[in-house]
């Protein structure tokens, strides 16, 4: 399998403060991976890094071939989380998914007319076509994260990285949020997101990367989701119950107690 992107002992951080070091990890085509760990465990500033937002320390990345070097690949797409964005900025839907075509669109400050198409027929696919002309804060949670959807896929990247997806939307719109990469994956784009949902990345993600200041373990999710696995990744005992094909995570305080109930019952 041919790796999509190469991280070769790779140190980064912020100014004398170190996230994680020597850190060696390879995505391949095709995959839609979970990056799971505790909050600063450094998993936004490797993505980031990969985007070539944060330099490296020491290291080398490459994405399709391309090192990155201070600036984010043609071949990268990339939704933020929906936190950061500026929900009052006079924009329309259509207006930010063409901001996704900058770097594709020459020295011409405005879209062309195949510009224009491309956005429109996205904007179709996803089910937000009739909202090309309205203001984002008119939109609801998952309204809104498809549109930074669009402005990400807008330019056809080989590789798709999102930062916390679901984070602040219900559950029904988590899991159309979720079906809807795995259908791009199917389709072809390979997918990179961070989470905090485990119990959604057991049930739609087929593998699952555990950071935590640098990889812990990563593998399938039912072969990787166990009560050891997880407690290290998160400093904290955590549970693991299965029945059938069912996966369930229990990161309550009393998931230790919890799980030793179930291994005396069994």
């Amino acid at each position: 399998m041919e790796a999509l992107v190469q991280i070769n002992n790779v140190t980064c951080g912020y100014d004398s403060k170190v996230i994680f070091q020597k850190l060696n990890l390879s995505v391949y085509r095709g995959q839609f991976a979970g990056l799971v760990g505790p909050s600063g465990a450094g998993k936004s500033t490797l993505l980031k890094s990969v985007l070539g937002i944060v330099p490296l320390i020491e290291g080398e990345i490459t994405v399709a071939g391309e090192r990155i070097n201070g600036r984010t690949p043609k071949k990268v797409g990339y939704v933020p989380q929906i936190e950061t964005v500026d929900w009052n900025f006079p924009v329309t839907v259509e207006q930010v998914v063409v901001m996704g075509l900058y770097r594709h669109m020459g020295y011409l400050p405005w879209p062309s007319r195949s510009d224009r198409k491309r956005v429109g027929e996205l904007l179709d696919q996803l089910g937000i076509g009739k909202y090309a002309h309205r203001h984002i804060k008119a939109l609801s949670g998952g309204e809104q994260q498809r549109v930074f959807l669009a402005r990400a896929l807008v330019g056809r990247p080989e590789l798709l990285v999102l930062d916390e997806p679901t984070a602040g939307v219900d559950l029904k719109t988590q899991h159309g949020v979720l079906h809807l990469l795995g259908e791009l994956n199917r389709s072809g784009v390979t997918i990179l997101i961070t989470t905090h949902d485990l119990n959604a990345v057991a049930r739609h993600l087929p593998w699952v990367i555990c950071f935590n200041h640098g990889l812990v373990a990563q593998g399938y999710p039912d072969e990787i989701f166990t009560s050891t696995v997880l407690s290290r990744t998160y400093d904290s005992e955590m549970a693991v119950i299965r029945q059938g094909d069912v996966t369930l995570v229990d990161d309550s305080p009393r998931a230790g107690h919890h799980f030793k109930k179930k291994e005396q019952e069994a």
